[in-house]
């Protein structure tokens, strides 16, 4: 049995709320796990619900959509982020947390699914991605001088770095990868992470991704302005910008 999408949506609209849900419906595949009415009933069913989509408006009571997205994003920066709005102006600013699309009301049935069958195919292939076995790396591929020391709760963790595939945010915090499936949770900003990472091997791709360039294995289409990055020797992944993709172009050249 094929394991439905979670999706919750916001819009202050209920004739546009009602109209999200019958597009969702039509789609398939489609689990609804919430729709609310303004920014912070949104992030109440993202906290509760953990959805792989999200739909919602940019202008609502209390908070934006814009607003609420960045903070999901700072919770989990792989959640698909569809944005329905009757403004085009404030797409700079949807773009500017990455959204998967961006659907202008009164936005037409087909245009609407044709963006939800593309998130179907990303979610679905993220999925086939996690479930494969992914063969542990033996050993660090570069000379292991650089050492990192990681700080928590617990107490010291001592790092190679090489052995570091990926870093990102996560639950609002800095979560570092690596090579194991070794999961590490600091306190750090993603900044101050960078700070402290080797240029030579670390690329800050992402507002919410740093990644290791030897351990990239495939990098593909993800949204409009964005690609997903896979990484060898583990199942997690990276999203990097179209600007910061172009960058990377460079550096391999």
């Amino acid at each position: 049995m094929i394991e439905p999408i979670r999706v919750v949506f916001a819009d202050d609209e209920e004739g546009m709320r009602l109209i999200v849900r019958k597009i969702l419906a039509r789609s398939g595949d489609f689990e609804i796990a919430g729709e609310a009415k303004n920014g912070e009933e949104l992030l109440m069913l993202v906290e509760k619900h953990r959805p792989h989509l999200v739909l919602l408006d940019v202008e609502m009571p209390k908070m934006t959509g814009v607003e609420a997205a960045r903070i999901i994003q700072d919770t989990d920066p792989a959640t698909l982020l569809v944005f329905t709005t009757a403004h085009d102006q404030y797409m700079a600013d949807a773009f500017s947390v990455y959204a998967f699309d961006y659907l202008i009301k009164p936005f037409k049935v087909d245009r609407a699914l044709q963006t939800l069958e593309k998130a179907k195919q990303i979610i679905r292939t993220r999925w086939e991605a996690e479930a494969t076995v992914v063969p542990p790396l033996v050993a660090a591929q570069q000379g292991g001088a650089d050492r990192l020391m990681l700080k928590h709760r617990e107490g010291v963790n001592i790092l190679n770095m090489d052995d570091i595939l990926l870093v990102q945010r996560e639950d609002r915090a800095t979560v570092l990868y690596t090579v194991g499936e070794g999961r590490y949770v600091t306190g750090d900003s993603l900044g101050d992470m960078e700070a402290r990472l080797n240029k030579r091997y670390f690329y800050r791709c992402h507002k919410s991704y740093i990644i290791n360039l030897n351990h990239i294995d495939t990098i593909a289409p993800y949204g409009r302005w964005t690609y997903i990055v896979r990484l060898r020797g583990t199942r997690h992944d990276a999203l990097i910008t179209h600007e910061k993709y172009d960058e990377l172009e460079k550096l391999f050249d």
